[in-house]
């Protein structure tokens, strides 16, 4: 999973979870959202983002992503983003993501 938010990224490598964040070595803090997908996508991972409407539009040109997992950012708060990011994670390590878009909404009861 590829995430941009600091706070987000540590709590899920302290929880031991296989996680990157926008930016790194290969990715600028300012680089394109779809620069970012197709990173993530040369990467096989899942990218997290609380874009939707840019995402939704780039997951049309480049259908063949790595997955998407789209939130509404004033509804969730860090704690509950970590605790269904870490559900989402150990629910669908095995699922393929290619070409997906998923909700985290999907996951918060």
């Amino acid at each position: 999973m590829d995430t941009s938010r600091k706070d987000l990224y540590k709590a899920l490598l302290d929880k031991g979870y296989d996680v990157t964040r926008t930016p790194n070595k290969e990715i600028p803090e300012d680089a394109s959202d779809e620069i970012q997908l197709l990173w993530a996508t040369s990467h096989q991972r899942i990218i997290f983002t609380f874009n939707i409407k840019d995402y939704i539009n780039l997951s049309k040109k480049h259908p063949f992503h790595a997955g998407i997992l789209l939130a509404n950012q004033s509804t969730t708060n860090i704690s509950q983003l970590i605790q269904v990011l870490c559900k989402i994670l150990d629910d669908t390590i095995d699922d393929p993501w290619i070409g997906q878009i998923r909700w985290i909404r999907d996951w918060q009861k």
